[in-house]
């Protein structure tokens, strides 16, 4: 979607100051409100950090989950990444959410690696490039701790004989103008980005396959992967499916300032194989809201709102809300100086990327029991 407000947002390009409000009306979900929190919470017994802060903020049929859950016949999770490079802590952030839903509600997580997106939307990927990228990010998927019995990964070009199946039931009922209208796709679009959506909203399925009994599916995921899986609701009851279900999360911002981290801007992001070094290197080059001069932000105070480095405090970060709250007022007061928060985020974020490194390496060896294979 691109409109007069100067911001872009598809399943490949976000770009400007994003209105996650408009992105509501404009795709047609509805808000995760303090009534469907609740009643999360009465499953999970905790509020977590990412609903507490209005992270994840959207949904479609949430409720029809939960009455899934309560009353039968149960859901499974599925998300996803499109492996064109190595993983960020903007990929992280969703999968972080999703691995409290599976643990708090002990289902089944299907995870898709896309290496035929990445190769068909990327003119200088090759397939070796994608699948290797689609087992490094498999590495970051396994160190977050997915429990192994509950959790299946796949990539699509060697999950392709089970996929194929379902993908050309969806991709029989998706005309040429869909794809259009929903991606704004032109006559120039090779025809195997076109075919792919059909291959994302084929894991939604999968379960029901799999089960041989339609299975609700619940998709957690940054709202910018909503178009696909509005055309997979569209089919889904033509094709004998139920719809699935979706919760949104907001993006997070580029070290850069606005936008999101980007795997092609390397400086924007925080990758899990950085180094201590290249960490302080971005965090220190990170745009903040801070003024020209350190007499001028003591009179004027910062802007916290638009900082790149709060931001990552706020997204991120299990922070006492408090005590968040305090270092906000003492940004805009002038007290706090950008150089002291800057050097926080550093410590935080090396010591995260530090231990996640170490659960990654130990990844390699339990790798292949996670994989789905034909």
């Amino acid at each position: 979607m691109a409109d007069d407000d100067d911001f872009v947002v598809t399943p490949w390009e976000v770009s400007g100051d994003v209105d996650y409000d408009k992105l509501v009306e404009r795709f047609g979900t509805s808000k995760v409100d303090e009534e469907l929190i609740k009643r999360i919470v009465g499953h999970t017994g905790d509020l977590h950090p990412m609903l507490r802060r209005g992270i994840f903020y959207s949904h479609r049929d949430m409720n029809w989950i939960l009455d899934a859950y309560e009353k039968g016949p149960g859901f499974v999770l599925y998300t996803g990444r499109g492996p064109s490079g190595h993983t960020h802590l903007g990929h992280l952030m969703p999968w972080v959410f999703t691995k409290y839903l599976q643990d708090k509600f002990g289902v089944e997580l299907y995870f898709q690696l896309t290496d035929d997106e990445k190769f068909m939307f990327d003119l200088n990927m090759e397939p070796e490039d994608t699948k290797n990228f689609a087992y490094e990010n498999a590495l970051d998927i396994i160190a977050l701790g997915f429990e192994k019995s509950k959790t299946k990964i796949f990539l699509d070009t060697e999950y392709a004989k089970t996929m194929y199946n379902i993908a050309i039931k969806v991709a029989k009922r998706v005309t040429f103008s869909t794809t259009k209208a929903v991606f704004g796709f032109t006559n120039s679009t090779n025809i195997g980005s076109i075919w792919f959506t059909s291959m994302q909203a084929a894991t939604a399925f999968l379960p029901t396959e799999l089960k041989g009994e339609k299975t609700p599916c619940l998709i957690p995921c940054a709202i910018d992967q909503d178009p696909h899986f509005r055309v997979a609701r569209d089919v889904a009851p033509t094709i004998g499916y139920y719809k699935p279900a979706l919760i949104h999360c907001k993006m997070l911002p580029s070290l850069a300032g606005s936008d999101k981290m980007s795997a092609s801007l390397p400086s924007s992001a925080i990758y899990t194989i950085d180094s201590p070094k290249e960490i302080d290197k971005k965090i220190g080059n990170a745009f903040t809201g801070g003024r020209v001069s350190v007499e001028e932000q003591k009179e004027k105070g910062g802007e916290p709102d638009i900082c790149a480095v709060y931001q990552y405090l706020y997204y991120f970060f299990d922070w006492d809300d408090k005590a968040l709250e305090d270092r906000r007022q003492k940004c805009l007061s002038g007290e706090l100086l950008c150089g002291h928060c800057k050097q926080d985020l550093t410590a935080l974020v090396t010591n995260y990327i530090s231990q996640h490194q170490e659960k990654r390496e130990k990844a390699r060896d339990v790798l292949e029991e996670y994989m789905l294979r034909d």
